[in-house]
Protein backbone atom coordinates (compact mmCIF):
# COMPACT_ATOMS: atom_id res chain seq x y z
CA UNK A 1 0.00 0.00 0.00
CA UNK A 2 1.44 3.47 -1.19
CA UNK A 3 1.94 6.21 1.49
CA UNK A 4 -0.86 8.38 -0.97
CA UNK A 5 -3.34 5.51 -0.11
CA UNK A 6 -2.38 5.20 3.16
CA UNK A 7 -3.21 9.10 4.64
CA UNK A 8 -6.49 9.19 3.27
CA UNK A 9 -7.70 5.67 4.69
CA UNK A 10 -6.17 6.75 8.20
CA UNK A 11 -8.15 10.13 7.49
CA UNK A 12 -11.43 8.34 6.80
CA UNK A 13 -11.18 5.96 9.59
CA UNK A 14 -10.15 9.51 11.97
CA UNK A 15 -14.07 10.76 10.25
CA UNK A 16 -15.92 7.53 11.53
CA UNK A 17 -14.16 7.89 14.74
CA UNK A 18 -15.48 11.32 15.56
CA UNK A 19 -18.85 10.59 13.59
CA UNK A 20 -19.67 7.78 16.10
CA UNK A 21 -17.92 9.39 19.07
CA UNK A 22 -19.51 8.84 22.38
CA UNK A 23 -20.15 11.99 24.61
CA UNK A 24 -17.52 11.53 27.55
CA UNK A 25 -17.47 13.00 31.16
CA UNK A 26 -14.51 12.98 33.48
CA UNK A 27 -14.57 10.55 36.13
CA UNK A 28 -15.62 12.84 38.50
CA UNK A 29 -18.97 12.94 37.47
CA UNK A 30 -21.17 9.48 37.54
CA UNK A 31 -23.28 7.34 39.28
CA UNK A 32 -23.38 7.85 43.18
CA UNK A 33 -22.43 11.10 42.97
CA UNK A 34 -22.59 13.95 45.22
CA UNK A 35 -23.47 18.05 44.18
CA UNK A 36 -22.71 20.55 46.20
CA UNK A 37 -25.65 22.15 47.32
CA UNK A 38 -27.01 25.82 47.61
CA UNK A 39 -24.32 26.62 44.72
CA UNK A 40 -24.21 26.35 40.61
CA UNK A 41 -21.97 22.82 39.67
CA UNK A 42 -20.40 22.77 36.12
CA UNK A 43 -20.27 20.10 34.50
CA UNK A 44 -18.44 19.40 32.13
CA UNK A 45 -17.10 16.46 28.93
CA UNK A 46 -15.89 15.70 25.35
CA UNK A 47 -18.00 15.30 22.34
CA UNK A 48 -17.19 15.35 18.51
CA UNK A 49 -16.69 19.24 17.65
CA UNK A 50 -19.85 21.44 17.24
CA UNK A 51 -22.06 18.76 18.88
CA UNK A 52 -25.06 19.86 20.90
CA UNK A 53 -25.28 18.53 24.10
CA UNK A 54 -28.37 18.57 26.85
CA UNK A 55 -27.85 18.12 30.22
CA UNK A 56 -30.78 17.91 32.64
CA UNK A 57 -31.49 17.10 36.37
CA UNK A 58 -34.28 17.91 39.05
CA UNK A 59 -36.98 19.38 36.26
CA UNK A 60 -33.55 22.10 35.13
CA UNK A 61 -32.37 21.43 31.53
CA UNK A 62 -29.06 23.07 30.17
CA UNK A 63 -27.81 23.08 26.40
CA UNK A 64 -24.57 24.05 24.92
CA UNK A 65 -22.77 23.32 21.75
CA UNK A 66 -18.83 21.69 21.85
CA UNK A 67 -16.13 23.87 20.69
CA UNK A 68 -13.69 23.00 17.85
CA UNK A 69 -11.76 20.53 19.93
CA UNK A 70 -15.00 18.82 21.02
CA UNK A 71 -14.86 20.31 24.91
CA UNK A 72 -18.31 21.65 26.19
CA UNK A 73 -19.20 23.07 29.37
CA UNK A 74 -22.72 23.76 31.03
CA UNK A 75 -23.35 25.54 34.76
CA UNK A 76 -26.21 23.65 37.11
CA UNK A 77 -28.20 25.36 39.16
CA UNK A 78 -28.44 24.83 42.69
CA UNK A 79 -30.73 21.74 43.17
CA UNK A 80 -32.04 20.66 46.64
CA UNK A 81 -30.18 18.62 49.05
CA UNK A 82 -31.28 15.51 49.36
CA UNK A 83 -31.46 12.62 46.20
CA UNK A 84 -31.22 10.35 44.51
CA UNK A 85 -31.48 12.09 41.71
CA UNK A 86 -30.82 11.31 37.66
CA UNK A 87 -28.89 13.15 35.58
CA UNK A 88 -29.80 12.81 31.87
CA UNK A 89 -27.00 13.51 29.15
CA UNK A 90 -27.93 13.75 25.62
CA UNK A 91 -26.07 14.42 22.47
CA UNK A 92 -26.58 13.74 18.83
CA UNK A 93 -25.65 10.64 18.36
CA UNK A 94 -26.14 9.00 21.83
CA UNK A 95 -27.61 9.49 25.27
CA UNK A 96 -27.36 8.29 28.72
CA UNK A 97 -27.89 9.19 32.62
CA UNK A 98 -25.77 9.22 35.65
CA UNK A 99 -28.15 6.98 38.77
CA UNK A 100 -28.31 7.74 42.34
CA UNK A 101 -26.94 11.49 42.20
CA UNK A 102 -27.09 13.18 45.75
CA UNK A 103 -26.95 16.72 46.79
CA UNK A 104 -24.63 18.19 50.02
CA UNK A 105 -21.71 18.83 50.94
CA UNK A 106 -18.51 18.14 49.06
CA UNK A 107 -14.92 18.45 50.36
CA UNK A 108 -11.75 17.48 48.86
CA UNK A 109 -9.07 15.33 51.35
CA UNK A 110 -5.52 16.20 49.96
CA UNK A 111 -1.86 16.43 51.29
CA UNK A 112 0.52 13.87 51.89
CA UNK A 113 0.86 10.54 53.46
CA UNK A 114 -1.20 11.66 57.10
CA UNK A 115 -4.31 12.51 55.27
CA UNK A 116 -3.43 9.73 52.76
CA UNK A 117 -2.96 7.34 55.63
CA UNK A 118 -6.20 4.54 55.16
CA UNK A 119 -9.07 3.77 57.69
CA UNK A 120 -7.62 0.16 57.96
CA UNK A 121 -4.37 1.09 59.49
CA UNK A 122 -5.85 3.83 62.58
CA UNK A 123 -6.73 3.57 66.11
CA UNK A 124 -9.55 0.77 66.49
CA UNK A 125 -9.52 0.16 62.74
CA UNK A 126 -12.04 -3.14 63.22
CA UNK A 127 -14.45 -0.50 64.83
CA UNK A 128 -14.54 1.92 62.34
CA UNK A 129 -14.85 -0.30 59.33
CA UNK A 130 -17.35 -2.64 61.41
CA UNK A 131 -19.42 0.47 61.65
CA UNK A 132 -19.22 2.40 58.42
CA UNK A 133 -22.77 1.87 56.52
CA UNK A 134 -23.36 5.30 55.53
CA UNK A 135 -25.35 5.12 51.96
CA UNK A 136 -25.06 9.02 52.18
CA UNK A 137 -21.47 9.45 52.75
CA UNK A 138 -19.81 9.05 49.21
CA UNK A 139 -16.45 8.40 48.42
CA UNK A 140 -14.00 8.59 45.33
CA UNK A 141 -10.34 8.25 44.98
CA UNK A 142 -7.98 9.95 42.91
CA UNK A 143 -5.03 7.42 42.32
CA UNK A 144 -1.14 9.06 42.41
CA UNK A 145 0.19 9.74 39.10
CA UNK A 146 2.38 12.38 38.64
CA UNK A 147 2.99 14.13 35.48
CA UNK A 148 4.45 16.95 33.46
CA UNK A 149 1.27 18.23 31.70
CA UNK A 150 -2.43 18.59 32.70
CA UNK A 151 -4.01 15.61 33.05
CA UNK A 152 -7.81 15.87 32.33
CA UNK A 153 -9.38 12.66 33.81
CA UNK A 154 -8.09 9.83 36.51
CA UNK A 155 -9.07 6.50 37.03
CA UNK A 156 -11.81 6.82 39.46
CA UNK A 157 -15.35 6.10 40.76
CA UNK A 158 -17.93 7.21 43.35
CA UNK A 159 -19.38 4.94 45.82
CA UNK A 160 -21.16 4.52 49.20
CA UNK A 161 -19.11 4.05 52.00
CA UNK A 162 -19.67 0.63 53.47
CA UNK A 163 -17.39 -1.98 54.98
CA UNK A 164 -15.97 -2.82 52.26
CA UNK A 165 -15.42 0.96 50.28
CA UNK A 166 -14.07 2.59 53.02
CA UNK A 167 -10.56 0.57 54.19
CA UNK A 168 -8.22 1.97 52.01
CA UNK A 169 -9.82 5.27 52.07
CA UNK A 170 -8.42 8.67 54.04
CA UNK A 171 -8.97 7.98 57.33
CA UNK A 172 -9.19 11.95 58.56
CA UNK A 173 -11.19 12.37 55.59
CA UNK A 174 -13.53 9.41 56.05
CA UNK A 175 -13.71 10.87 59.74
CA UNK A 176 -14.25 14.35 58.87
CA UNK A 177 -17.23 13.06 56.78
CA UNK A 178 -18.37 11.25 59.32
CA UNK A 179 -18.99 13.63 61.82
CA UNK A 180 -20.06 16.40 59.61
CA UNK A 181 -23.08 13.76 58.20
CA UNK A 182 -24.23 13.20 61.66
CA UNK A 183 -24.24 16.81 62.42
CA UNK A 184 -26.29 18.20 59.65
CA UNK A 185 -28.32 15.21 58.06
CA UNK A 186 -26.97 15.86 55.21
CA UNK A 187 -25.17 13.63 52.12
CA UNK A 188 -21.41 14.09 52.36
CA UNK A 189 -19.10 13.73 49.02
CA UNK A 190 -15.24 12.99 49.73
CA UNK A 191 -12.68 13.40 47.45
CA UNK A 192 -9.56 11.80 48.54
CA UNK A 193 -6.81 13.57 46.84
CA UNK A 194 -3.99 13.22 48.96
CA UNK A 195 -0.25 11.51 47.98
CA UNK A 196 2.29 10.02 50.64
CA UNK A 197 5.82 12.16 50.39
CA UNK A 198 4.74 14.93 48.39
CA UNK A 199 5.75 18.55 48.72
CA UNK A 200 3.73 21.50 48.35
CA UNK A 201 5.62 22.68 45.23
CA UNK A 202 4.23 19.87 43.25
CA UNK A 203 0.60 20.71 44.24
CA UNK A 204 1.32 24.16 42.49
CA UNK A 205 0.53 25.14 39.15
CA UNK A 206 4.18 25.92 37.11
CA UNK A 207 3.41 28.45 35.91
CA UNK A 208 2.35 30.20 39.05
CA UNK A 209 5.37 29.21 40.52
CA UNK A 210 8.06 30.63 37.12
CA UNK A 211 5.66 33.91 37.70
CA UNK A 212 6.75 34.45 41.34
CA UNK A 213 9.72 36.45 42.00
CA UNK A 214 10.36 34.48 45.24
CA UNK A 215 10.35 31.20 43.94
CA UNK A 216 13.44 32.27 40.76
CA UNK A 217 16.18 30.81 43.01
CA UNK A 218 14.36 27.98 43.59
CA UNK A 219 12.76 26.73 40.17
CA UNK A 220 16.24 27.49 39.14
CA UNK A 221 17.85 24.83 41.10
CA UNK A 222 15.46 22.32 40.16
CA UNK A 223 16.33 23.41 36.54
CA UNK A 224 19.72 22.26 37.32
CA UNK A 225 19.14 19.59 38.87
CA UNK A 226 16.80 18.07 35.49
CA UNK A 227 19.94 18.52 33.69
CA UNK A 228 22.16 16.85 35.31
CA UNK A 229 19.82 14.05 36.85
CA UNK A 230 20.41 10.26 35.25
CA UNK A 231 17.85 8.14 36.52
CA UNK A 232 19.41 5.17 34.53
CA UNK A 233 22.44 5.44 36.77
CA UNK A 234 20.53 5.95 40.16
CA UNK A 235 19.24 2.53 39.06
CA UNK A 236 22.83 1.18 38.24
CA UNK A 237 23.82 2.11 41.75
CA UNK A 238 20.97 0.64 43.34
CA UNK A 239 21.22 -2.89 41.59
CA UNK A 240 24.84 -2.88 42.51
CA UNK A 241 23.97 -1.94 46.09
CA UNK A 242 21.30 -4.90 46.28
CA UNK A 243 23.92 -7.20 44.66
CA UNK A 244 25.82 -6.11 47.59
CA UNK A 245 23.83 -6.66 50.21
CA UNK A 246 22.50 -10.23 48.65
CA UNK A 247 26.46 -11.18 48.89
CA UNK A 248 27.07 -9.83 52.48
CA UNK A 249 23.55 -10.90 54.17
CA UNK A 250 23.46 -8.23 56.00
CA UNK A 251 20.69 -8.22 58.87
CA UNK A 252 19.10 -4.53 57.50
CA UNK A 253 15.93 -4.89 54.67
CA UNK A 254 17.38 -4.28 51.04
CA UNK A 255 17.76 -1.15 49.43
CA UNK A 256 14.64 0.48 48.40
CA UNK A 257 14.50 0.83 44.42
CA UNK A 258 14.92 4.88 43.81
CA UNK A 259 12.20 6.67 42.00
CA UNK A 260 12.42 8.71 39.54
CA UNK A 261 12.94 12.38 41.10
CA UNK A 262 11.91 14.44 37.61
CA UNK A 263 8.53 12.29 37.25
CA UNK A 264 7.91 12.04 41.06
CA UNK A 265 5.70 13.47 43.52
CA UNK A 266 7.71 16.30 44.55
CA UNK A 267 9.26 17.95 41.53
CA UNK A 268 7.63 21.18 41.16
CA UNK A 269 3.58 20.92 39.66
CA UNK A 270 3.74 17.02 38.85
CA UNK A 271 0.70 16.77 40.97
CA UNK A 272 -1.32 19.52 40.17
CA UNK A 273 -1.14 17.86 36.86
CA UNK A 274 -1.62 14.50 37.48
CA UNK A 275 -3.86 14.37 40.23
CA UNK A 276 -5.35 17.97 41.01
CA UNK A 277 -5.70 19.26 37.36
CA UNK A 278 -8.66 16.65 36.65
CA UNK A 279 -10.37 17.66 39.73
CA UNK A 280 -10.71 21.52 39.33
CA UNK A 281 -13.99 22.98 38.64
CA UNK A 282 -15.61 20.39 40.38
CA UNK A 283 -18.40 21.91 42.97
CA UNK A 284 -16.99 22.05 46.42
CA UNK A 285 -17.64 23.07 49.89
CA UNK A 286 -13.74 23.23 51.08
CA UNK A 287 -10.90 21.74 51.34
CA UNK A 288 -9.15 19.65 54.60
CA UNK A 289 -5.44 19.68 54.14
CA UNK A 290 -2.61 17.68 56.25
CA UNK A 291 0.78 18.57 54.46
CA UNK A 292 4.43 19.82 55.42
CA UNK A 293 6.52 16.68 56.81
CA UNK A 294 8.53 17.05 53.42
CA UNK A 295 8.85 20.77 53.23
CA UNK A 296 10.06 21.13 56.97
CA UNK A 297 14.05 21.54 55.53
CA UNK A 298 12.58 24.72 54.18
CA UNK A 299 9.91 26.08 56.30
CA UNK A 300 10.63 29.87 55.87
CA UNK A 301 9.94 29.10 52.12
CA UNK A 302 6.62 27.63 53.04
CA UNK A 303 5.47 30.80 54.64
CA UNK A 304 5.49 32.15 50.94
CA UNK A 305 4.84 28.08 48.93
CA UNK A 306 1.84 27.88 51.35
CA UNK A 307 -0.14 30.68 50.55
CA UNK A 308 0.64 30.88 47.47
CA UNK A 309 -1.15 27.47 46.22
CA UNK A 310 -4.22 27.54 48.22
CA UNK A 311 -4.31 31.06 46.29
CA UNK A 312 -3.84 29.14 42.99
CA UNK A 313 -6.28 26.47 43.95
CA UNK A 314 -8.98 29.46 45.07
CA UNK A 315 -8.28 30.77 41.53
CA UNK A 316 -8.20 28.03 39.41
CA UNK A 317 -11.76 26.37 40.92
CA UNK A 318 -13.41 29.81 40.52
CA UNK A 319 -15.67 29.51 43.58
CA UNK A 320 -14.02 32.49 45.56
CA UNK A 321 -12.33 31.79 48.71
CA UNK A 322 -13.91 28.43 49.85
CA UNK A 323 -13.09 26.82 53.33
CA UNK A 324 -9.42 25.72 53.28
CA UNK A 325 -8.41 23.67 56.65
CA UNK A 326 -5.24 22.26 57.64
CA UNK A 327 -3.75 20.16 60.15
CA UNK A 328 -0.33 21.79 61.94
CA UNK A 329 2.29 19.02 62.33
CA UNK A 330 2.31 17.00 65.16
CA UNK A 331 5.04 16.27 67.43
CA UNK A 332 7.80 13.82 65.80
CA UNK A 333 11.06 12.56 66.66
CA UNK A 334 13.32 12.73 69.83
CA UNK A 335 13.00 14.90 72.40
CA UNK A 336 15.49 17.06 73.51
CA UNK A 337 16.64 17.79 77.39
CA UNK A 338 17.60 21.44 76.31
CA UNK A 339 15.37 23.80 73.97
CA UNK A 340 16.83 24.24 71.21
CA UNK A 341 16.25 25.23 67.19
CA UNK A 342 13.89 23.31 64.67
CA UNK A 343 13.16 23.28 60.98
CA UNK A 344 9.54 21.44 62.30
CA UNK A 345 8.78 24.07 64.80
CA UNK A 346 9.45 26.55 62.01
CA UNK A 347 7.12 24.88 59.70
CA UNK A 348 4.63 24.66 62.11
CA UNK A 349 4.72 28.62 62.67
CA UNK A 350 4.79 29.15 58.82
CA UNK A 351 1.52 27.30 58.83
CA UNK A 352 0.36 29.44 61.98
CA UNK A 353 1.21 32.84 59.57
CA UNK A 354 -0.97 31.54 56.79
CA UNK A 355 -4.21 32.23 58.84
CA UNK A 356 -3.05 36.03 58.68
CA UNK A 357 -2.05 35.78 55.07
CA UNK A 358 -5.53 34.41 54.00
CA UNK A 359 -9.06 34.93 54.21
CA UNK A 360 -11.03 31.27 55.79
CA UNK A 361 -8.44 29.43 56.29
CA UNK A 362 -8.39 27.14 59.87
CA UNK A 363 -5.58 25.32 62.12
CA UNK A 364 -5.72 22.45 63.79
CA UNK A 365 -3.67 21.97 65.89
CA UNK A 366 -2.15 17.98 67.27
CA UNK A 367 1.04 19.11 68.98
CA UNK A 368 -0.54 16.79 71.50
CA UNK A 369 -1.13 13.82 68.94
CA UNK A 370 2.26 12.80 68.16
CA UNK A 371 4.87 9.79 68.46
CA UNK A 372 8.02 10.44 68.30
CA UNK A 373 9.63 6.83 66.98
CA UNK A 374 6.61 7.10 63.85
CA UNK A 375 5.67 10.11 61.66
CA UNK A 376 2.28 8.88 61.13
CA UNK A 377 0.48 8.72 64.43
CA UNK A 378 -2.54 6.37 64.61
CA UNK A 379 -5.11 8.43 66.00
CA UNK A 380 -6.76 10.25 62.92
CA UNK A 381 -10.64 10.19 64.61
CA UNK A 382 -8.82 13.37 67.19
CA UNK A 383 -7.15 15.25 63.90
CA UNK A 384 -10.58 14.85 62.30
CA UNK A 385 -12.50 15.54 65.61
CA UNK A 386 -10.36 19.16 65.12
CA UNK A 387 -10.76 19.84 61.35
CA UNK A 388 -14.52 19.28 62.38
CA UNK A 389 -14.70 21.72 64.94
CA UNK A 390 -13.85 24.06 62.37
CA UNK A 391 -15.99 23.78 59.86
CA UNK A 392 -19.02 23.07 62.09
CA UNK A 393 -18.04 26.51 63.59
CA UNK A 394 -17.83 28.61 60.87
CA UNK A 395 -19.66 27.27 57.38
CA UNK A 396 -22.49 25.68 59.35
CA UNK A 397 -22.70 27.86 62.47
CA UNK A 398 -22.11 25.45 65.14
CA UNK A 399 -21.95 27.18 68.44
CA UNK A 400 -18.73 25.30 69.26
CA UNK A 401 -15.64 26.08 70.37
CA UNK A 402 -12.60 25.37 67.56
CA UNK A 403 -9.36 26.73 68.16
CA UNK A 404 -6.82 26.09 71.11
CA UNK A 405 -5.52 29.14 72.83
CA UNK A 406 -3.06 31.41 70.60
CA UNK A 407 -0.22 33.93 71.65
CA UNK A 408 -1.81 37.38 71.49
CA UNK A 409 0.99 39.87 73.15
CA UNK A 410 3.42 39.95 75.53
CA UNK A 411 4.93 42.38 78.11
CA UNK A 412 8.48 42.96 80.36
CA UNK A 413 7.57 43.31 83.63
CA UNK A 414 10.90 43.20 85.53
CA UNK A 415 12.46 39.46 85.30
CA UNK A 416 9.17 38.34 84.17
CA UNK A 417 7.28 38.33 81.04
CA UNK A 418 3.29 38.30 80.95
CA UNK A 419 1.54 36.62 78.33
CA UNK A 420 -1.75 37.48 76.89
CA UNK A 421 -4.19 34.97 74.62
CA UNK A 422 -6.73 34.30 72.87
CA UNK A 423 -9.27 31.88 72.06
CA UNK A 424 -8.88 30.68 75.69
CA UNK A 425 -12.46 29.19 76.14
CA UNK A 426 -13.72 28.36 79.43
CA UNK A 427 -9.72 29.22 80.56
CA UNK A 428 -6.62 28.43 80.10
CA UNK A 429 -5.49 24.93 81.43
CA UNK A 430 -2.58 22.92 82.17
CA UNK A 431 -3.15 19.39 81.66
CA UNK A 432 -1.71 16.16 83.41
CA UNK A 433 0.15 18.58 86.13
CA UNK A 434 -0.88 22.03 88.05
CA UNK A 435 2.89 23.24 86.33
CA UNK A 436 2.85 24.39 82.64
CA UNK A 437 5.61 22.86 80.56
CA UNK A 438 7.13 23.48 77.57
CA UNK A 439 7.87 27.18 77.85
CA UNK A 440 11.46 28.45 77.25
CA UNK A 441 12.82 31.74 77.98
CA UNK A 442 15.44 34.27 76.76
CA UNK A 443 17.64 37.28 77.11
CA UNK A 444 19.11 39.61 74.37
CA UNK A 445 21.75 36.82 74.02
CA UNK A 446 19.30 34.48 72.40
CA UNK A 447 20.33 31.60 74.81
CA UNK A 448 16.80 29.94 76.08
CA UNK A 449 16.29 27.88 79.17
CA UNK A 450 13.30 26.12 80.54
CA UNK A 451 10.90 28.45 82.11
CA UNK A 452 9.28 28.60 85.22
CA UNK A 453 5.54 29.49 84.03
CA UNK A 454 2.39 30.36 85.92
CA UNK A 455 -1.14 30.71 84.82
CA UNK A 456 -2.26 34.24 86.58
CA UNK A 457 -6.01 34.14 85.26
CA UNK A 458 -8.21 32.43 82.24
CA UNK A 459 -6.17 34.06 79.57
CA UNK A 460 -2.65 35.43 81.20
CA UNK A 461 0.21 33.72 82.22
CA UNK A 462 3.77 34.78 84.04
CA UNK A 463 7.08 33.61 82.38
CA UNK A 464 10.14 33.73 84.36
CA UNK A 465 13.65 31.39 83.96
CA UNK A 466 16.74 30.92 86.36
CA UNK A 467 19.47 33.49 85.57
CA UNK A 468 17.02 35.23 82.90
CA UNK A 469 17.11 38.96 85.11
CA UNK A 470 16.04 40.73 81.82
CA UNK A 471 13.95 38.79 79.81
CA UNK A 472 13.28 39.44 76.08
CA UNK A 473 11.39 36.67 74.21
CA UNK A 474 9.62 33.91 75.14
CA UNK A 475 9.31 30.22 73.22
CA UNK A 476 6.62 27.37 73.78
CA UNK A 477 6.48 24.12 72.34
CA UNK A 478 9.49 25.11 70.34
CA UNK A 479 10.82 21.59 69.16
CA UNK A 480 10.44 18.47 66.62
CA UNK A 481 9.02 16.55 69.89
CA UNK A 482 7.81 19.06 72.55
CA UNK A 483 7.17 18.19 75.72
CA UNK A 484 4.15 20.31 76.73
CA UNK A 485 0.63 20.49 78.00
CA UNK A 486 -1.05 23.64 77.82
CA UNK A 487 -4.82 23.71 76.94
CA UNK A 488 -7.60 25.66 77.26
CA UNK A 489 -10.32 24.08 79.21
CA UNK A 490 -12.61 22.90 76.23
CA UNK A 491 -9.64 20.57 75.74
CA UNK A 492 -8.00 21.83 72.57
CA UNK A 493 -4.04 22.57 72.68
CA UNK A 494 -2.34 25.81 72.86
CA UNK A 495 -0.76 26.90 69.60
CA UNK A 496 2.97 27.03 69.94
CA UNK A 497 4.36 30.07 69.20
CA UNK A 498 7.78 32.25 69.98
CA UNK A 499 7.64 35.71 70.47
CA UNK A 500 11.15 36.88 68.79
CA UNK A 501 11.52 36.65 64.88
CA UNK A 502 15.27 35.70 65.22
CA UNK A 503 16.45 33.63 62.09
CA UNK A 504 16.04 29.72 61.87
CA UNK A 505 17.84 26.74 61.15
CA UNK A 506 15.84 26.90 57.82
CA UNK A 507 16.21 30.96 57.18
CA UNK A 508 17.99 31.21 53.40
CA UNK A 509 16.87 27.55 52.38
CA UNK A 510 15.40 28.16 48.95
CA UNK A 511 16.53 25.29 47.35
CA UNK A 512 15.83 21.69 47.32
Amino acid sequence: MTKKRIIPLFLSLLFAFQANAQIKLPSIFGDHMVLQQKQNNPVWGWAKPNEKITIAINGQSHSTTADSKGHWRVVLRPIPVGGPYKMHIEGEASKFFFEDVLVGEVWICSGQSNMQWSLKNTNSAELALATANYPNIRLITVPTVAASEPQDDFNGSWEAASPESVPDFSAIGYFFGQRLHHALDVPIGLIDNAWGGSAAEAWVNRDVLEADKNFNEFMTSWEKIEQAYNYDAEIKKWEKSVKEWEANKEDKGMPRKPGNLIKGNQYPANIYNGVLHPTIGYGIKGVIWYQGESNAGRSYQYRDLFPLMIENWRNEWKQGDFPFYYVQLADFMAETEQPQESGWAELREAQTMTKDRLPNVGEAVIIDLGEGRDIHPRSKQTVADRLVRIALARDYHKDIIYEGPNYKSMEVKGDKILLTFDNVGKGLYSFDTKEPVGFAIAGSDKKFVWADAKIISNNQMEISGEGISTPVAVRYAWANNPVCNMYNRDGLPMTPFRTDSWEGVTYGKNVR
